[in-house]
């Protein structure tokens, strides 16, 4: 249970892009500002964002490096990652999810606003 738990987080954030015929791999921040509500810390080993997603609202296509989310609310999505069949996913408050770079979308099919806390990691940079 907590692998398909932990596969329907993956898929969960991948699907917080538009609708979109459209799957190239797109920046969170610049295709769904009206989810991705701002950076709370940037630097070049991690991004942290601040996430809420309304009932009814969608999340375009978007892609994201390996990373993890932390629900501040209880939710329920409908992911879409690239390639694959649509899953649902019950999120609990006060669960973390760690899921692998993905490109996906995702609708809010719940009856709550969706809150959550996103951070990607970077890629680490070699010194020459």
């Amino acid at each position: 249970m907590k692998t398909i738990k932990m596969i329907s987080m993956a898929l969960l954030f991948g699907l917080f892009m538009s609708v979109s015929t459209n799957v190239h791999a797109q920046d969170p921040i610049k295709v769904a500002s009206n989810v991705y509500k701002k950076v709370i810390l940037e630097n070049e080993k991690l991004r942290v964002m601040q996430v809420e997603l309304a009932p009814g609202e969608i999340v375009p296509w978007h892609s994201h490096p390996d990373h993890f989310a932390y629900a501040l609310t209880d939710g329920k999505l409908e992911i879409t990652e690239k390639g694959k069949p649509a899953v649902i996913a019950d999120i609990k408050e006060g669960e973390a999810m760690y899921l692998t770079a993905t490109t996906h979308m995702a609708k809010n099919i719940g009856e709550n606003t969706l809150k959550m806390i996103v951070t990607e990691l970077k890629a680490a940079k070699t010194k020459h």
